[in-house]
């Protein structure tokens, strides 16, 4: 893969390190479940020892200078030590799924030591049913959620029995600590590259000028509905508040087959499905809360990934948002899919993926300030109330030292002034969701997780009765 020692983040790679703070960290993850007794930390240090070399970047960690236009560089990390990263820990009798949810939330609490590669690995032992758990923590700068079900991918197994590990044919010796000069010679290399990368594109439009007037055109067109949604301010709602560094987390167990009844039923997509869901379980709570609903309607920050076959396994991120409505104010469950599922098609239709990306490439040659600034625009409370984001897992199952993964739990992050992020992840059957809030503005997250469940069935019976009594 090419992760590189002296490789510049990227834009996007860089505004994760920008929108963090104090409160808000800028990592994701996921919370697993697997057979079995657990395995001794020896076992699982080596398991991942011997497979580090397929992921360079999990060996490096962030070096900057004052000219570096606000994208430090990933560095070898000489003093690399694999036992800081995986860490060992039980649950008290009798190890519940709400003691592990609760063990999560604080693991997330905790910001990564920037000093270090940003990840961290968590064996859990002592969970009900003979199970044991793996929590993974990474930073948002070094990988993004289809990147990260890749890294999974490599370093989990695909069958109980894992073939021979491919070894890199030599050990790791990290490079030397850079110096100032190294450092600002790769800032000044990445600036090259991207220079001569817009140079290319200039070329390009002489040799090709309606092509290029087209493409240019379409980017406009993308860049003014950008605009033109944060024109649109969101409701004020109770997840939009200020939020400090402790989190909640719960997990919400569901099956694939569950939301492709709805879709075969209703039309639209799976993932217009989950928006529905996660519309008629926001519209309960606010509710619940007190709050009217009647001509509300929320808008979700949803990442779409960008990232094409051939970069599958490459790290960093490789996506653009979009932002999506999300109708509390409709009654009828069947009506809220049906709107939601035309306003994402018009979303897709629409060019605020590509004026994304065209803002994205523009700051290649942005100064740190405007870089910062940049990003914190992004997660505005002004775009959107709440994160959803639906990632596609592997549909067969992974092994950890012969012990099946039984389930997955994504863990998305809480930009500032947000106080809930939905992630969902598919895996081997299962659309499972992890709702990340923040400790104090959500006390009552599990009712959220119980009104998506409800949510859920709800569609799916009126899906079955459509199918039973056809008109």
């Amino acid at each position: 893969m090419p992760q590189r020692h002296l490789d510049r983040l990227t834009p996007i790679d860089a505004a994760f390190l920008h929108q963090e703070g104090r409160h808000s960290h800028m990592h994701i993850g996921g919370l697993t479940i697997v057979e079995g007794p657990p395995p001794a930390t020896s076992e699982l240090l080596e398991q991942i020892r011997l497979r580090l070399h397929l992921v360079p970047r999990y060996r490096h960690k962030l070096a900057s200078t004052a000219l570096d236009s606000g994208r430090p560089v990933w560095v070898d990390d000489p003093s690399f030590n694999l036992e800081y990263h995986i860490r060992h820990t039980a649950l008290p009798t009798p190890g519940r799924w709400e003691q592990l949810c609760g063990l999560t939330a604080r693991i997330f609490s905790q910001q990564l030591d920037r000093s270090k590669p940003l990840w961290e690995m968590w064996l859990i032992e002592g969970l009900e049913d003979d199970r044991f758990a793996l929590i993974t923590k990474t930073h948002h700068s070094l990988v993004d959620g289809i990147g990260g079900v890749d890294l999974a991918t490599v370093l989990f197994d695909l069958s109980p029995e894992p073939p021979p590990i491919r070894h890199s044919g030599r050990p790791w010796r990290p490079h030397a600590e850079p110096g100032a000069p190294e450092l600002v010679a790769s800032g000044i290399r990445g600036a090259a590259r991207a220079a001569f990368a817009l140079a290319d594109g200039v070329v390009e439009a002489v040799a090709h000028p309606e092509r290029a007037l087209s493409r240019a055109r379409e980017a406009a067109e993308g860049i003014g509905e950008i605009i033109w949604a944060g024109l649109n301010p969101v409701p004020d709602t109770p997840l939009n508040v200020p939020i400090g560094p402790h989190r909640r987390f719960f997990g919400i167990a569901c099956q694939l087959d569950d939301f492709k009844t709805v879709k075969n039923a209703f039309g639209g997509t799976v993932n217009d499905v989950v928006l529905a869901v996660v519309t008629g379980a926001l519209r309960s709570f606010l509710i619940s809360r007190g709050r009217r609903t009647e001509g509300v309607e929320l808008r979700a920050l949803v990442p779409v990934s960008v990232r094409v076959e051939d970069e599958h396994g490459e790290g960093g991120n490789r996506l653009v948002v979009m932002r999506g409505p999300l109708p509390v104010y409709i009654t009828n469950p069947i009506q809220r899919l049906r709107f939601v599922s035309h306003a994402m098609d018009g979303l897709k239709e629409s060019k605020q993926a590509l004026g994304a990306e065209v803002i994205a490439g523009a700051q290649n040659f942005a100064p740190p300030t405007l870089l910062a600034q940049a990003s914190r625009l992004n997660f505005s409370t002004r775009l959107f109330n709440l994160i959803v984001t639906n990632i596609p897992g592997p549909q067969f199952p992974l092994y950890v030292l012969g012990r099946e993964m039984l389930e997955a739990y994504p863990v998305a992050f809480l930009p500032e002034n947000h106080a809930l992020a939905t992630a969902i992840m598919s895996y081997n059957g299962q659309m499972n969701f992890g709702l990340l809030g923040d400790f104090d503005a959500l006390p009552d997250i599990d009712e959220i997780s119980d009104n998506i469940a409800a949510e859920l069935q709800t569609l799916v019976s009126l899906a079955r009765e459509s199918v039973a009594t056809p008109a």
